[in-house]
């Protein structure tokens, strides 16, 4: 093994400053592997509904407006109601003449419709609308002209089925354009300028003419303008508009921060790494997008029922038709046949589905949970085996002090202070680890002179006066020093051990390891509790993953998988008849994440392997993959309920229109059934918006 800094594992490699040479120790054990810089997809930004809303609104008003004489001037309303109209000419030709504009101007959207599924031959729910609309349009106009009987003056019905059907579609149309507001909202998170450094000053620009490799000034309570990597001062992060995590995160000099995040606390300057598309914000609104515009398999069911119920429907009206002629009631056919087309209309049953879909996916998003793929979304309720990467997912992937053992003549606050003093100027990541330890708690670091380091043995510094070594076992050998007993315990563990040398002696040990996230615990244990089976796959050695595995109560792992052997896990496991969803950081994770049967990527915020996974975590923590199991069991109850609505109500209801209880005195009138049509909708649209109740919150989801 090439031994270099404090170490590098079997499998990973520690990710250190690219500026750095420092190459302090070799440690008797390795570190986690860091994460690897990936670049992100293409994004895009998305179409939203709302000139839809606007002109349905509109429509809907306008003819709202000339309903109300087509109602109160049609001689067959006037009749049921029971109110005389006055006796000029000019009344009896209100109704056809508005009417006729209301068939023109308030039908035209869905007489363009049918035309668009007659063209594809896809019959579906605006062929159904046109027929019915148009039927009445020619049967109230032959009563108007005295060819037919005076009772198919549809005038008034017709009016009421088109402002029904706009409002209706109105409503659709909103409830749409609210699923996608939180995704236009995120473009409302850039700043609208940008204080770019010209030199010695700073020059006001739009976020848009920023380029990569400038630098920029954010002050305190700012926005970021573009994605970059600190390069002067610190401040504390509110990131919860990319992650959904509520607590503001510290990020310090050369950490990566997002566009459209607030420095809540102080200023900071960066260098910019992304701009535009090319953004983590740009590619959260294109992984949404993409996810509300993939075609599920759901909604292909929902779709071929609609026009399953398109020929259920024309059959249904031809039978109708053919039965009162036969029994010699040629314009109780037009009525009925009228009806059974209105009451047939597909309409509930189109939105059954993608309204549900595109809700879940915006409170998906709030949550920090990108669906990319809705296939996903819907396979992750029949998930029972949920596999993680460990580095980076169930740990942090990055080293940590997890314990510190010193010698009888040494408190351990005090050793571990004298190791951070010395490791305060080096760059390793094993350096970072002790340094924060020590800053985590509040220890005083003093300042340490004549700082060294050597190649795969340690860093040695003057501290307080004190000569202080900290290093691997190669340090221990040159020096003369014997470890300590407790060494052999942590090695078995697979942990990193440092050792402490005050003044030539042995002063005491450090151990270091992968941190486990503390959300893995309540992550495993949540999954548990739903009967899920928690496995875990790393490259690193058995001892390693066993320690972690016995940690946190996992069921099975699998040890020394190298990146490219992960698939065949996958594969191993869904051979045991599992439906498997993987889990990882997608770092050399994406051809195990294309064949799990659902594929969750980690840490979206910025860095992440997108292409494969269906699902993306913005957050680090694990228990978000509780809110897309939560999630898409609360969507699938949704759509299961829209369709056994919307398809029930249908089959109930044409018998009721064709008049099967005709012989008993009840029929079901054109206007009552375009009435509950249209209820039926807006049923399905407030049902699917019970969806917005949803907590999707880790801290809610795993207390469940």
């Amino acid at each position: 093994m090439n031994e270099h800094d404090h170490g590098v594992h079997h499998g990973h490699t520690a990710v250190t400053d690219p500026a750095s040479a420092n190459n302090d120790h070799t440690a008797d054990g390795a570190p986690a592997g860091g994460m690897s810089d990936h670049g992100h997809a293409d994004h895009g930004g998305h179409a939203g509904h709302g000139d839809h809303v606007a002109k349905f609104r509109r429509l809907f008003w306008i003819m709202l407006v000339l309903a109300v004489p087509v109602v109160g001037f049609s001689m067959m309303f006037s009749m049921l109601i029971g109110y005389a109209l006055p006796d000029a000419g000019w009344v009896r030709w209100v109704s056809p003449v508005l009417g006729t504009v209301m068939y023109a101007w308030g039908g035209a959207p869905f007489l363009s419709g049918a035309v668009s599924e007659l063209r594809a031959r896809k019959p579906g729910m605006m062929l159904l609308i046109a027929l019915a609309i148009t039927v009445a349009f020619i049967a109230s106009w032959h009563a108007s002209l005295g060819l037919v009987d005076h009772q198919l003056d549809f005038w008034w019905e017709l009016a009421l089925l088109i402002v029904i059907m706009l409002l209706g579609h109105w409503i659709e149309m909103r409830s749409l354009a609210q699923t996608t507001s939180a995704l236009d909202s995120l473009a409302a998170l850039l700043p609208d300028e940008a204080e770019k450094v010209d030199g010695d000053t700073t020059v006001t620009v739009a976020p848009a003419d920023l380029r990569v490799g400038d630098t920029v000034v954010v002050r305190p309570g700012g926005r970021v303008p573009a994605d970059g990597r600190i390069v002067q001062g610190s401040a504390s992060m509110d990131e919860s508009m990319i992650t959904g995590e509520s607590r503001p995160v510290r990020r310090n000099d050369g950490d990566q921060v997002v566009a459209g995040t607030v420095a809540t606390d102080s200023g900071i300057r960066l260098e910019v790494t992304a701009v535009g598309e090319d953004t983590a914000l740009a590619g959260i609104r294109k992984l949404v997008t993409d996810a509300q515009n993939s075609s599920s398999r759901a909604q292909r069911l929902a779709d071929r029922a609609a026009a399953w119920l398109f020929w259920f429907a024309l059959g249904a009206g031809v039978i109708t038709a053919l039965v009162w002629a036969l029994l010699g009631s040629p314009d109780d056919a037009v009525i009925r046949t009228i009806t059974v087309l209105v009451i047939a209309c597909p309409h509930a049953l189109g939105l059954a589905i993608p309204l549900v879909v595109s809700i879940a996916t915006e409170r998906a998003a709030r949550a920090g949970v990108l669906v990319k793929d809705r296939l996903a979304l819907e396979s992750m309720r029949t998930v029972n085996t949920v596999l993680f990467d460990k580095t980076g997912t169930l740990t942090r992937g990055a080293p940590a002090v997890t314990a510190v053992q010193p010698t009888d003549s040494f408190q351990e606050d005090d050793l571990l202070a004298l190791a951070a003093a010395a490791e305060t100027d080096s760059e390793h990541p094993l350096a970072r680890a002790i340094v924060n330890a020590a800053k985590a708690k509040q220890l005083p670091i003093a300042s340490a002179t004549d700082f060294e380091s050597s190649p795969a043995v340690g860093v040695r510094a003057r501290v307080d006066g004190r000569v202080v070594q900290v290093g691997g076992p190669n340090l221990l050998d040159r020096e003369g020093g014997r470890e300590l007993p407790v060494a052999d315990a942590w090695r078995e563990n697979g942990a990193i051990i440092l050792h402490v040398l005050v003044d030539g002696t042995v002063a005491g040990a450090l151990r270091l390891a992968d941190e486990v996230r503390p959300e893995s615990r309540a992550a495993v244990d949540a999954l548990h509790q739903r009967d899920v089976q928690v496995v875990m796959i790393t490259g690193d050695a058995e001892a390693v993953a066993a320690a972690v595995a016995a940690d946190l109560g996992i069921d099975r792992f699998f040890a020394g998988v190298r990146p490219e052997d992960k698939a065949s896990k996958v594969k191993e496991l869904q051979n045991e008849g599992r439906r498997v969803a993987m889990v990882g950081d997608g770092v050399n994770d994406a051809p195990a994440l294309a064949q799990a049967d659902v594929g969750i990527a980690i840490g979206a915020g910025t860095d992440v392997a997108i292409a494969s996974a269906g699902v993306i975590l913005a957050s680090d923590d694990p228990r978000s993959v509780l809110s897309v199991i939560e999630l898409s069991r609360a969507s699938y109850r949704k759509m299961k309920q829209n369709l056994w609505w919307a398809a029930g109500y249908n089959l109930l209801s044409v018998p009721l229109a064709a008049g099967v209880l005709a012989p008993i005195g009840f029929i079901l009138p054109m206007s009552v059934g375009a009435i509950l049509m249209s209820l039926s909708t807006i049923v399905v649209a407030l049902n699917a918006q019970l969806l917005r109740r949803l907590d999707l919150s880790p801290q809610a989801v795993a207390a469940k």
